[in-house]
C-alpha cells in the first residue's frame, strides 16, 4: 500500500498535470527536495517546459528506422542497426557466434561515439544527422573485422526502466518508454508525496571538462530510445527494451532476427541474447551470453577474442524486451519477454 502515491495521483487527476511543475504538487516537492539538500527548486520545476522533438531517423535498405535524438542514446541504435544492414548475410544464424559478434563490434563503435559526443543538443558539436549519412555508416562498418575483437572499455551501468509499446486499429503507433534510473531511482521516497524520486542527474559529472557537466538548465544524457520502423514491404515495427547499455544491444537484436531473418516478434525475443558491459549491482564490462547459446559458439567467440562469461538461461540481465508487427493486411503480431511480468495482449 502507497496511499500518499495515491492520494498524489489522485490530486494530479483533479488539479491537472501542470499542477506537477507549476502547482500545489511542484511546491510540495520542491520543499522535500530542499530539505534532504537536492539543489532542485521550485523555480526549476516552474522553469520546466516539455519539447517536441523530431525523431532521428536512419535511411535503412529494408525501409526507415525511427528513434530519439540526443540526449538520449537513441543514435546508438541507430548506428548499430546502420552498420549491421551493411554487414549482415542472408546465410547467417541468428543464433551464430558470427552474428553475435558482428552484433557486438557494431556496438562498440557505436558506443565509442556515444561518449564522445552525445550530451544535451545545444552543447553537441555534431550533428546526429550526419553520423547516419550513407558514407559515415560505410565508413564505421569498414572498421569492424570480422576475425578479431576489437578492445573494449567499459559501459555506463544499469537502469530501472520500462517498455510499452501500442497500434491500433488505424494503424496508429506508440513506442513508449519510462524511467527513474538506477534500482528504485535515487533510493529516496519524498515524505509528503510519497513519489519515489529519480536519478537521471547521475548522468551529470562535477567535472567541468566532462561531456556532460552539471550545468544549470542542462539536460543530463540519458540511455532511454525506444524505436520504431517503417519497413519497405509496408509493415510497421514497435520495439524496445529496458536495461541501460543492453537498450541498443537488445534492440538490434530484436531487429534483426524480425526484419532481417524474418522471424516472428515473440521468437525474436524469446531467442539467447547477450549483453556487452555491465548491469545491475555488477562491476565488470565482459561479453555476457546466456547459457541457451550452443557450447560452440561460446568457443567461437573466446576464440575471435571476446572476453565471455556465462549467464542463466533466460536471465534478466540482457533486459526485458518487448515488439509489435503490423502486416500490411492488418494482422498483428506481438511478443513480450519471458525474463520480465510483462505481456503482450490485443482486444
Amino acid at each position: 500500500m502507497q496511499p500518499r502515491l495515491a492520494a498524489t495521483l489522485e490530486h494530479l487527476a483533479r488539479a491537472g498535470y501542470d499542477d506537477f511543475y507549476r502547482g500545489d504538487l511542484a511546491r510540495s516537492i520542491s520543499r522535500d527536495l530542499q530539505q534532504l539538500g537536492s539543489p532542485l527548486s521550485l523555480a526549476d520545476f516552474e522553469g520546466h517546459r516539455a519539447r517536441f522533438r523530431t525523431p532521428l531517423c536512419l535511411s535503412h535498405s529494408l525501409g526507415t528506422v525511427y528513434n530519439m535524438p540526443p540526449p538520449t542514446q537513441g543514435l546508438v541504435s541507430l548506428l548499430i542497426l546502420g552498420q549491421l544492414d551493411r554487414l549482415l548475410q542472408p546465410g547467417m544464424d541468428p543464433l551464430g557466434a558470427p552474428f553475435v559478434h558482428t552484433c557486438v563490434e557494431a556496438t562498440k563503435l557505436a558506443f565509442a561515439v556515444r561518449d564522445e559526443h552525445i550530451t544535451d543538443p545545444d552543447y553537441m558539436s555534431i550533428d546526429s544527422l550526419d553520423l547516419l549519412a550513407p558514407g559515415a555508416l560505410d565508413a564505421m562498418a569498414g572498421r569492424i573485422s570480422m576475425s578479431q575483437a576489437a578492445p573494449w572499455g567499459v559501459g555506463r551501468g544499469p537502469g530501472d526502466t520500462v517498455w510499452l509499446g501500442a497500434i491500433d486499429r488505424d494503424g496508429v503507433a506508440v513506442s513508449f518508454i519510462q524511467s527513474i534510473y538506477h534500482e528504485f531511482g535515487s533510493g529516496v521516497v519524498l515524505g509528503e508525496s510519497g513519489i519515489n524520486w529519480q536519478n537521471r542527474g547521475c548522468s551529470f559529472s562535477l567535472d567541468p571538462h566532462a561531456r556532460n557537466p552539471l550545468t544549470p538548465g542542462r539536460r543530463p544524457f540519458h540511455t532511454l530510445n525506444p524505436a520504431l520502423a517503417r519497413l519497405a514491404d509496408g509493415r510497421t515495427l514497435a520495439y524496445g527494451n529496458m536495461g541501460g547499455d543492453g537498450q541498443p544491444q537488445s534492440q538490434a537484436a530484436i531487429f534483426s532476427r524480425i526484419v532481417h531473418f524474418g522471424w516472428n516478434p515473440q521468437a525474436a525475443i524469446d531467442a539467447p541474447r547477450w549483453l556487452l558491459g555491465r548491469t545491475w549491482g555488477q562491476t565488470n564490462d565482459t561479453l555476457k551470453l546466456e547459457a541457451r547459446f550452443s557450447d560452440e559458439v561460446f568457443e567461437e567467440l573466446r576464440c575471435l577474442g571476446h572476453d565471455i562469461e556465462r549467464l542463466n538461461p533466460y536471465d534478466d540481465t540482457v533486459g526485458h524486451a518487448g515488439a509489435i508487427l503490423l502486416q500490411r493486411n492488418g494482422l498483428m503480431e506481438a511478443g513480450s519477454d519471458v525474463r520480465s511480468d510483462g505481456a503482450a495482449a490485443g482486444w
